[in-house]
C-alpha cells in the first residue's frame, strides 16, 4: 500500500510540475499537441464503440481495422506493466518540455516534430491512466507477416521522432560544411 502511495505521490508532483512547465512553454506546440491527441482520443472513442469485433478489411490481404486492448508498449514489451509505461510516460513528457521545448528557438520542423510527439505520448497516457490499456487498431499484413497493430497516437509519435533525427543530421551536416 505503501509503494502505491509512494508511486501515486510521485506522479503528481511530476504532473504539477510538467503544468508549470506547460504554461511557459511555447503555445503553439501545445495547441498541435492538443489536437493531436484529442483526434487520437475521438478514433479510439469510435473504434471502441462502433468497431465490429471481427473487425474490417480495408484492403484484403494488407490493411485491417482491428480492436485490441494493449496493456504494454511497442510490440508487447513491458505488458502488464502499467504504472511503470505511465511514470515513462510523464518523465518523457516532462523531458521534452523541459530540455528541447523551453528556452530554445525552435524551427518548424522542430515545431511540428515536438507537438506530434507530445501529442502522441499525451494521447496513449490518457488511454493508460483511464484504462489501463491502450487502445490499438490499424493491422498491416505483408505477405503472411502480420505488423503489430497500433493506433493514430503511436503513428504520430514514430512520424515526429523521425522528423526530429532527420532535422538532427541536417544540421550535423551543415555543421560539417560549415568547418
Amino acid at each position: 500500500m505503501y509503494f502505491l502511495l509512494y508511486k501515486t505521490n510521485f506522479i503528481i508532483l511530476l504532473l504539477f510540475d510538467i503544468i508549470k512547465v506547460v504554461i511557459k512553454m511555447k503555445k503553439r506546440i501545445f495547441i498541435l499537441a492538443g489536437i493531436v491527441s484529442l483526434i487520437d482520443q475521438v478514433v479510439k472513442l469510435l473504434v471502441s464503440n462502433f468497431l465490429p469485433k471481427e473487425g474490417i478489411t480495408i484492403i484484403k490481404d494488407f490493411f485491417y481495422l482491428s480492436y485490441v486492448e494493449n496493456d504494454g508498449a511497442a510490440f508487447g514489451m513491458f505488458s502488464g506493466n502499467r504504472w511503470f509505461l505511465i511514470i515513462i510516460s510523464i518523465l518523457a513528457l516532462y523531458a521534452i518540455i523541459k530540455y528541447f521545448i523551453l528556452d530554445v528557438k525552435v524551427t518548424k520542423v522542430e515545431f511540428l516534430a515536438y507537438g506530434l510527439l507530445l501529442g502522441g505520448i499525451i494521447g496513449n497516457l490518457i488511454d493508460r491512466v483511464l484504462y489501463g490499456y491502450v487502445i490499438d487498431f490499424i493491422s498491416f499484413k505483408i505477405g503472411t507477416y502480420y505488423f503489430p497493430i497500433f493506433n493514430i497516437a503511436d503513428s504520430v509519435m514514430i512520424i515526429g521522432t523521425v522528423l526530429i533525427v532527420l532535422h538532427l543530421i541536417n544540421n550535423a551536416i551543415k555543421q560539417r560544411r560549415q568547418k
